[in-house]
């Protein structure tokens, strides 16, 4: 089967692949666009593969919220000037509504499209998170996402109950800065707070504490442990006079969720 420069032309846009490439698939193949186009992919893969072992700690963080769905995905890349671009960010947001519609491991169905962005962009991509959130029914679900250079790179959903749209964002915003672990200190593995306890009592120990101070001691450290890890004692971040708790009064937070690039 013959081609032309045209059908040379078609396949780089189909594609993403160099004048030669496109060219070299078409007489591989004998001027088969779709088998040209395999070819190709083929070709991209392999290459790819021996960028497996580079760090893409790059990406964009889409985030989505429809009627009481939120979702959040992470693509990633190996640069920023990738994460930037708008075939990127695109791909990343159509991920994100995909999950809105069908649920996280609707991912699956853009494997093909992921491999072709490996393809045209020249990159280690990878998906990252997934989050798919649903509020029940009377709850707010609401979001922040911190943007840099262009692009979403912190992004946090929350759910909450009788709490207004302002302050499930105000939560979301406080999280985003904050980085919370878990919801409450009962949610910390009991394996976690044992290894801190005992990492506290070590460093009491070697400070000189006196034996019969130091029960007090850690249980006032441990106390301090909780403040940074569990959201709802977290010092509020727009007050630290008030605890997250506190700031929220009679509402509760049902969940949250955090993706961040890096």
């Amino acid at each position: 089967m013959s081609f032309t420069a045209k059908d040379v032309q078609a396949l780089r846009q189909a594609t993403g692949a160099g004048m030669m490439d496109a060219k070299k698939a078409l007489e591989a193949n004998d001027g088969d666009m779709e088998e040209a186009k395999q070819w190709l992919r083929e070709k991209g893969l392999a290459a790819s593969a021996k960028r497996d072992d580079r760090e893409n700690t790059q990406g964009v963080v889409a985030l989505v919220i429809d009627g009481n769905v939120g979702a959040m995905v992470k693509l990633k890349s190996e640069t920023d000037f990738v994460a930037g671009s708008d075939q990127f960010k695109a791909e990343a947001e159509t991920l994100a509504r995909l999950v809105i519609a069908k649920g996280e491991a609707a991912v699956a169905e853009r494997n093909e499209q992921l491999e072709d962005l490996k393809i045209v962009l020249k990159e280690k991509i990878e998906l990252g998170e997934v989050v798919r959130i649903e509020a029940a029914p009377g709850n707010v679900i609401d979001s922040y996402l911190h943007i840099q250079g262009g692009r979403g790179v912190n992004g946090v959903l929350v759910e909450m109950s009788g709490a207004s749209q302002e302050l499930a964002h105000d939560v979301a915003v406080h999280v985003g800065f904050a980085r919370p672990k878990y919801l409450n200190r009962e949610d910390v593995p009991a394996d976690v707070v044992e290894k801190e306890r005992q990492t506290l009592e070590a460093i009491s120990r070697n400070e000189g504490k006196p034996e019969a101070a130091l029960p007090k001691i850690i249980e006032g450290r441990i106390n301090g442990f909780f403040k940074d890890v569990a959201l709802v004692e977290q010092p509020y971040a727009k007050d630290d006079k008030l605890s997250v708790k506190q700031f929220i009064g009679s509402a509760s937070i049902v969940r949250f969720a955090q993706v961040e690039i890096g």
